[in-house]
């Protein structure tokens, strides 16, 4: 298995552990204890403690990206294009999203922490892009 195929399940993982690790230990902390019924948290509005109302929009931004770079992944593979930029760019994709996550998760969102968040989700962008134009760069220049 490629290292981009490693980041994505990576990138899946960490959807999931932040899953279970912010909305699921919120909710059901809540029903176990008989604090909240379970049919009782709705998704159509904001409700909860902060860091859970973090949690749940910083695993919504996961599951947002998580299929862009599936399909990046999925051309990566088809096209045959590998190597040390390649796994690089894999890399920093997961790493600045687990960044990103957490600083969602675990600061309150001042300018600063913003800012900071913002930071780590343009590498992801800009580390999409990059593998997007490599792959093109490989069709076009096999005709």
């Amino acid at each position: 298995m490629t290292l981009p195929n490693w980041m994505l399940l990576g990138f899946a993982a960490w959807t999931l552990l932040l899953l279970m690790a912010t909305v699921g230990i919120y909710r059901w902390s809540r029903i176990l204890t008989g604090i909240a019924p379970i049919a009782s948290f709705r998704t159509d509005q904001l409700e909860g403690a902060g860091w859970y109302q973090r949690g749940t929009r910083a695993h919504v931004n996961c599951i947002e990206n998580l299929p862009v770079f599936g399909a990046i992944v999925i051309a990566l593979n088809a096209a045959h294009v590998g190597g040390g930029v390649v796994d690089a760019l894999a890399i920093a994709i997961l790493a600045s999203r687990i960044v990103q996550s957490l600083v969602h998760t675990c600061c309150v969102q001042t300018n600063t922490m913003v800012s900071i968040r913002f930071s780590f989700y343009s590498v992801q962008l800009i580390s999409f892009i990059w593998l997007i134009a490599i792959i093109a760069l490989k069709f076009s220049a096999h005709g």
